[in-house]
């Protein structure tokens, strides 16, 4: 039986969750203090997206993945709105979480409020609710 891309993507932000716990909070100077887990945490967030937009968006066709811009051209045909967290949710959690492995607990915040922003959004696109 096919997992519904919705619940998935879900479950990634929870694991996403929990890898930040990892990354030991340091309130003092409200960072994180090891960006090994920031990286984790950001790049599970964006596949967790990547496996809703997937659904709502059905940008795959043929073979190989599809880049940013289809997701982007996509989203601006169907929501502008969506479209505008998919720009900055990839460059928080893609980027500076994902590859930068910024520190900063705010930024962070972001990262997981942008993520739960794409889901929300895709589930209320998703075609014959979500079924993968």
């Amino acid at each position: 039986m096919k997992k519904n891309p919705i619940e998935e993507a879900w479950r990634y932000v929870a694991n996403a969750k929990e890898v930040i716990k990892k990354a030991n909070y340091d309130p003092e100077v409200k960072i994180y203090t090891d960006s090994k887990y920031i990286k984790m945490a950001g790049n599970t967030l964006w596949n967790g997206c990547l496996i809703a937009l997937d659904a709502a968006l059905q940008v795959r066709n043929g073979k190989g993945r599809p880049s940013i811009e289809k997701y982007k051209e996509a989203a601006g045909k169907r929501d502008r709105k969506l479209l505008a967290s998919i720009l900055a949710g990839y460059d928080i959690m893609h980027l500076v979480m994902g590859y930068d492995g910024n520190r900063d607990k705010k930024i962070c915040g972001v990262g997981f409020e942008y993520a739960s922003d794409i889901i929300n959004r895709c589930a209320k696109l998703c075609p014959g609710n979500c079924q993968a």
